[in-house]
């Protein structure tokens, strides 16, 4: 069997450390590359094409989920397992909608972690515990609140959420036109739907989403 090759992808150099060392730790298992961004994971992914992504929740540029959703499209064969600090039900939500079959806690990534990756590997999926409980209260209760629910409605695109962790991060719409390889106009438009998808009407409602949401950090 070939090796498993392995991308990390978190804005923290202790945590893409602790990661590393936990790898190291099985025999067959390397990593291939490495990120400190949501844009920059999406790169390596698409160039190294690796089996299993290990990507932070909370990163600049763009979140985790919103990387994910992307890294699974430009590379079907690498499963997606998300690191992250809470399990609140919009975090919960977020991961479960973008395509990720893995979702560990930090705090239990040393016990997880591992079999995470194993699971996602073979093409299973590996929820934590606090997942896998509120999902089937979810369905026992006919409740679906973590994957529909009245924010479907507000739900945004892949490239919404790319453009609104840009433009909540300060980059004006055309340098975002620029990074991104569009025009102004695409920008805007994209700008105007998501203000209207999440009832915002300034910059400002952007960036307090874009925090409280964990899709770039409170500077």
């Amino acid at each position: 069997m070939s090796d498993l090759r392995i991308l990390i992808a978190d804005d923290h150099e202790l945590i893409r450390r602790g990661v590393r060392n936990l790898i190291a730790l099985r025999e067959g298992w390397q990593v291939v590359g490495e990120a400190c961004n949501g844009s920059d994971a999406i790169e390596k992914a698409r160039h190294l094409k690796p089996d299993v992504a290990i990507i932070d929740f909370s990163m600049p540029k763009l979140d985790g989920p919103a990387a994910a959703a992307q890294i699974t499209q430009i590379s079907p064969d690498t499963s997606v397992v998300v690191l992250t600090m809470h399990d609140s039900d919009h975090v919960i939500r977020d991961v479960l909608r973008s395509g990720a079959r893995g979702f560990v806690l930090k705090t239990d990534a040393d016990q997880d972690l591992i079999t995470a990756v194993e699971a996602v590997s073979q093409k299973r999926h590996f929820f934590a515990k606090r997942v896998t409980d509120l999902v089937l209260e979810g369905y026992l209760t006919g409740r679906t609140s973590l994957i529909h629910s009245r924010e479907d409605k507000e739900k945004l695109t892949p490239r919404e959420r790319e453009i609104l962790c840009l433009l909540a991060d300060g980059i004006s719409s055309k340098q975002v036109a620029t990074k991104l390889n569009i025009s102004v106009r695409t920008v805007e438009s994209h700008r105007i739907h998501i203000n209207r998808k999440l009832g915002f009407g300034s910059i400002a409602d952007l960036v307090r989403y874009a925090i409280r949401h964990g899709m770039i950090s409170a500077h």
